[in-house]
């Protein structure tokens, strides 16, 4: 069976498709299956390079890790034929990380680590260590992405790998009607009706998170994860550690907040500007 189906990578465990179960026990896979196992594998992609320059022994920290696809087909891909690197899962929901523990054991994945905590608990968790060289989040909802991003500045990471959902916080603002600079404007239509408030409201949101991230000193690229066709959470932000803080960056930010009638969340959610 091994290499049998195209969207099985050379060289990749077929027995732990099988216990994601993406793979059926007879080696069979659903649309639904082949579907989400295309966005991970194409996220593996751009993942891969990022390991190669962190280092012998890269640490990466998954927040939301859900049933933690993602870890797993990065360990069984990459870590698995190395020596040194650990991968910590983080995850909320507790029924998930004792099966994630449980899958990781019986496949003798021993440089994973599944914390029951929340992206904003495990900043200050001594069980982490000080620095992670890579920080990803794949469709963490809502606010749980900003938490990701204040982890990874904590934890002075080389390069974040974020996939943003559900970002309701910035929509919730403008539905109160918090952009009266614009209000009397033709600008106001973007978010007259309740799917256009949602859309522009995480379209802003993510503005706003990678002008907080070049203003903190980190080079960031935007682009599409997959075709819109396997999902519409497509976004992928991929930020680089420079150390170099822009300031033009900080004052665009401030400068929406403003005109948005959002300065409010500067200090939750975009602590630390200059």
């Amino acid at each position: 069976m091994k290499g049998a189906d195209p969207d099985i990578r050379p060289g990749q465990s077929v027995e732990l498709l099988k216990e994601l179960h993406i793979l059926t026990r007879d080696g069979r896979m659903n649309q639904d299956s082949r579907r989400k196992l295309k966005q991970v594998q194409h996220l593996y992609q751009f993942i891969e390079k990022l390991l190669l320059e962190a280092g012998d022994a890269p640490t990466l920290a998954d927040h939301g890790a859900g049933k933690s696809y993602l870890g797993f087909i990065l360990y069984d891909l990459f870590f698995k034929e190395r020596a040194g690197g650990h991968i910590y899962g983080i995850e909320t929901r507790g029924e998930l990380v004792e099966k994630s523990r449980e899958l990781a054991a019986r496949l003798g994945f021993e440089r994973m680590t599944f914390l029951h905590l929340s992206a904003a608990e495990a900043t200050d968790a001594g069980v982490l260590p000080e620095k992670i060289d890579i920080v990803t989040a794949l469709h963490a909802c809502d606010t749980a992405t900003d938490d990701a991003i204040a982890f990874g500045l904590r934890k002075q990471a080389k390069f974040m790998v974020l996939v943003p959902c559900c970002q309701a916080e910035v929509a919730a603002c403008l539905r109160m009607g918090k952009a009266l600079a614009l209000a009397r404007t033709p600008l106001a239509e973007l978010w007259r009706h309740p799917i256009h408030t949602r859309e522009v409201g995480s379209q802003l949101t993510n503005v706003l998170r990678c002008l907080y991230l070049e203003a903190m000193g980190y080079q960031v690229t935007v682009t599409e994860l997959v075709g819109w066709e396997h999902s519409l959470k497509n976004e992928l932000i991929v930020a680089r550690r420079t150390g170099q803080r822009k300031r033009s960056a900080a004052e665009r930010l401030r400068a929406l907040l403003a005109e948005f009638g959002l300065a409010e969340l500067e200090p939750s959610r975009f602590p630390g500007l200059q």
